[in-house]
This record gives structure tokens, C-alpha cells and sequence, in this order.
């Protein structure tokens, strides 16, 4: 009798345990549909904006553009005026090199100048006229690629000869130049300036 109540027992008390763990799963589980149904609603809830609500964003992302574009518009004008500055400076000083290297030929003419007054030889004052004319010639050549040309006996080239009159020589046996009025020039190989000449031309 007394197996046979332990057995009881023992059954009845298997029977409950079994039953409080279904009641736990049916809790458990109950709760994570209540989380999930919650979870749910809560998105639904952030979803769901309002027609105001939408006006007030797209009117906000507009006038945030509107600021983008004015601020760009602006830093575009500045750029360009800096480079319209830039530009003018550039072609303003352009020559200053070129001037503060001729500065020095002016002064020394005007030193000779002064010389000029109290001098008694004139050589002495060709002499240093040619000088400053080396001198200028020579830092034109060096220094910013100027060169002359068109001297007499040259052959006449039209490209680089502008002929002021032609005179019929029975010696010259192809044109050249007879007399040189004004050089020519180039600047880098470039002409700049065609050489005036009188031309001889062979007798037909």
C-alpha cells in the first residue's frame, strides 16, 4: 500500500510539474506575440505621418536647396571676380619687368645728357650714347629674346622687308636692300616690326 501511494505521488507530481511548464510556455509564448503585436503597432505609428507633417519637411528640404543654390551662386561670382582682378593686374604689370630694365637706359641718357653741357668733344659723348645702346640692345637680346634684322646687302625678303621705293641697279643681279631706313625686329623668332628699306633691283 504504502509503493503504491509513492507511486501516486509520484505521478501526481510528474502530472503538475508537466502542467506548470505548459503554463510557462504559454506565457512565454504569449508574451512574444504581445512584443511582436506592440513592436507592430509602434512602427505603423511611425509610419504614418501626417499630410502637415509631409508640406513642413518638403517645404524645409526647399528652402535648404534654395540656401545650397544662393551660397554656390555667391562663391561663383566671387571666383570670378577674383579671376576678372587677377586678369586686369596681370595685364596692368604685364611690362613692369621690361620697364624697370629700361630704367637704367634712362638714367644713364640722362647722365650723358648732363655731360653734354660742360663737354668739349663730341666723340666722348657718341661714345657713351653708343655704349647705352649696347647696353640695351644687348639686355632686349638676352634677356627677352629681342633681336633685329634687314642690313644693307641683305637679299629682300617681302615677309620681313617692307620696301619704301625700288631703284634699278645694273650691278645687283637679285634684289637687295640698298639702304636700311628702320630695322626690323623679332621677338622670340616673331616679327614685331617689318625693317623699312630702299631696294635695288637688276636692270630687265
Amino acid at each position: 500500500l504504502y509503493s503504491d501511494k509513492k507511486q501516486k505521488d509520484l505521478e501526481m507530481s510528474e502530472e503538475t510539474q508537466k502542467e506548470a511548464e505548459n503554463q510557462t510556455e504559454e506565457k512565454v509564448e504569449q508574451g512574444a506575440e504581445d512584443a511582436a503585436e506592440n513592436a507592430g503597432t509602434a512602427e505603423n505609428t511611425e509610419k504614418e505621418v501626417s499630410p502637415e507633417e509631409k508640406i513642413a519637411a518638403l517645404e524645409k528640404e526647399i528652402e535648404d536647396l534654395k540656401k545650397e543654390a544662393l551660397y554656390k551662386a555667391a562663391e561663383n561670382d566671387n571666383w570670378r571676380k577674383r579671376m576678372m582682378q587677377q586678369k586686369e593686374e596681370a595685364v596692368a604689370y604685364a611690362n613692369a619687368s621690361l620697364l624697370n630694365d629700361l630704367l637704367e637706359s634712362l638714367d644713364n641718357f640722362d647722365r650723358t645728357l648732363d655731360a653734354a653741357k660742360d663737354a668739349k668733344d663730341a666723340k666722348t659723348i657718341a661714345d657713351g650714347i653708343k655704349m647705352i645702346s649696347k647696353n640695351l640692345v644687348s639686355m632686349l637680346e638676352n634677356k627677352y629674346g629681342l633681336s633685329s634684322f634687314g642690313k644693307e646687302g641683305d637679299e629682300f625678303n617681302p615677309e620681313e622687308h617692307e620696301a619704301i621705293g625700288r631703284v634699278e641697279d645694273e650691278k645687283a643681279k637679285k634684289e637687295t636692300l640698298q639702304q636700311v631706313y628702320m630695322k626690323g625686329y623679332k621677338l622670340n623668332g616673331k616679327i614685331i616690326r617689318n625693317a623699312k628699306v630702299m631696294v635695288s633691283v637688276p636692270i630687265n
